[in-house]
């Protein structure tokens, strides 16, 4: 199957806000974020949004890995490079699965800190890293068709797809409706932080109001979030503040 990717629709939308922007298509790369953190390493740290057709280590948070055994358009995967002047990165991976939700569909809700889920299954999930806090290099993989149901039994969370709600919704679709939108909510971000879109992103909170169970053993009902991003857990103790990478959070089952 041959991709048609948009890299000059992008291009042009984005290269007048962020100097030196390119587009790339890779066939085939270990990592599309590790990619990118190698060239930001290597000195090459200019704005730039890598697409991978295939991933053969694609990972997420917490070192998990991704689907990397799809074909070519079951997934979207790509990472997006950008040199920020930021002091705090709290809620930035927040702020960036809102910004792929609202692109996507209503039916499209967030759960902490980086994951979009529909139903109680998940849709996509984002993965930050950066340089010397200069460099973000944001990774992002959406599932785009039922092919990825396919080998996902032992999952701990099963997966949706696009093309579920947007039939039409091919890997470049996606592409072309996301990218840019993304980068201006980056640029949002730097200037901003995460509060102006804490409303926006606790109306699609898909853990608000139900008992939730953490990798630390805590339990309690989530909150919402607070104006830096970080998990309100009510638990017998009181409210409890969680804001560490290292936890991740299940709601609990009936």
């Amino acid at each position: 199957m041959t991709l048609r990717w948009p890299a000059e629709a992008i291009w042009e939308s984005l290269a007048p806000h962020f100097p030196g922007f390119t587009v790339e298509v890779l066939p085939e790369v270990d990592s599309s974020n590790a990619e990118l953190m190698r060239r930001a390493k290597a000195g090459q740290a200019e704005p730039v949004l890598l697409v991978a057709e295939r991933q053969t280590a694609g990972r997420g948070r917490l070192g998990r890995a991704w689907n990397s055994g799809a074909q070519p358009g079951d997934l979207l995967m790509f990472s997006l490079g950008l040199p920020l002047q930021m002091t705090d990165w709290s809620g930035l991976s927040l702020a960036v699965g809102l910004s792929l939700a609202q692109g996507l569909h209503p039916s499209v809700q967030l759960k902490w800190p980086n994951d979009l889920w529909r139903q109680d299954r998940k849709l996509a999930g984002v993965l930050i890293e950066a340089l010397d806090l200069r460099y973000a290099v944001i990774g992002v993989g959406l599932n785009i068709n039922a092919a990825v149901a396919q080998g996902a039994d032992g999952m701990n969370t099963q997966p949706a797809w696009a093309q579920e709600f947007d039939p039409a919704l091919d890997a470049p679709a996606a592409l072309l409706r996301l990218a840019a939108p993304l980068a201006h909510a980056v640029l949002r971000f730097q200037d901003q932080g995460f509060a102006p879109v804490r409303v926006a992103w606790q109306a699609r909170d898909a853990l608000a109001g139900r008992a939730v169970r953490l990798s630390d053993g805590m339990e309690g009902l989530a909150q919402g979030v607070d104006e830096r991003g970080a998990l309100l857990v009510h638990t017998a103790d009181g409210m409890k503040r969680i804001d560490s990478a290292e936890v991740s959070v299940r709601p609990m089952r009936a």
